[in-house]
């Protein structure tokens, strides 16, 4: 029996994945700001245990870990879910905005890690799985400030994947493209205060295609939940898993992009070094 500890589980994929990590006969260590939420929808059940969590608060990080560890010995698995968008220009995020959705979606993560990480390292095993996002892969109007904290997930995942792999423990970053989960509601999405009538063309068909898009998207986010399974259990995991026509799509498109532009300024670039 493994034990899970998931960050953001008291809706959308976070709930989904402890529900099919308990179907699995693993412990879930569940979090969230209000753990009555996660009782509500999964009972009462002896391999779950409902923690209160904020992971912008680095010592109830640290308690929330501890309590699971008292109850169930071990942490196996992270699920680093925890985690909210703003939509609206770069010029549009105010610093407050911006500070508020770094600190939970690249701090707040931060935070989970380094209170985990000594129990897994003291294990000499563990999965670190962080959810990221298409947006961390390939940037678009609208989504710049929050795909910069998504972008920093991907960084941070590269650097644990090579730095926790002499130790038994393997991180992965897993990017997922639109699923129908509330990630597009209120409550998941904000919405910038300041919108400037130069970025109608851009940002403002952003908005409009946010808002139709909401609950129509292409990804089934219980067969995210169940890949989640496919990739605790797989042997050999990726640095990156993508999930989602849309992600697999955008991210081929990009690397054509890439390479193309790379070839085209092959000669500027080379021509920067010393000359023997």
């Amino acid at each position: 029996m493994r034990t899970w500890f998931i960050t953001g589980a008291s809706r959308g994929f976070g709930i989904l994945i402890a529900e099919q990590a308990l179907r699995a006969g693993d412990a879930v260590i569940a979090t969230a700001r209000n753990p009555q939420d996660i009782t509500d929808r999964l009972g009462d059940q002896p391999n779950l245990l409902a923690v209160r969590l904020d992971v912008t608060r680095e010592e109830q990080t640290h308690q929330a870990v501890a309590e699971g560890i008292k109850r169930f010995g071990r942490i196996d698995v992270l699920i680093n879910n925890a985690g909210f968008g703003v939509l609206g220009a770069v010029e549009e995020t105010s610093a407050s905005e911006t500070e508020r959705l770094f600190a939970t979606n690249v701090f707040g993560l931060l935070n989970v890690t380094r209170a985990v990480l000594p129990h897994m390292r003291a294990q000499r095993s563990g999965r670190v799985i962080n959810i990221s996002s298409i947006g961390g892969y390939q940037a678009y109007m609208g989504w710049g400030v929050y795909g910069s904290t998504k972008f920093a997930v991907e960084g941070i995942t590269e650097a644990l994947h090579q730095e926790l792999a002499p130790l038994g423990i393997q991180a992965t970053v897993v990017e997922p493209g639109f699923f129908r989960t509330d990630f597009l509601d209120e409550q998941s999405l904000i919405k910038t205060r300041l919108e400037l009538a130069d970025y109608d063309e851009t940002v403002g068909k952003m908005r409009a295609f946010a808002e139709a898009a909401n609950h129509a998207q292409p990804g089934d986010p219980l067969k995210l939940a169940e890949a989640m399974l496919v990739l605790v259990n797989a042997p050999n995991p990726p640095l990156r898993l993508a999930l989602g026509s849309d992600t697999v799509a955008r991210i081929e498109a990009k690397n054509r992009w890439v390479a193309q532009e790379l070839a085209e300024w092959n000669e500027l670039a080379l021509s920067t070094d010393f000359a023997n």
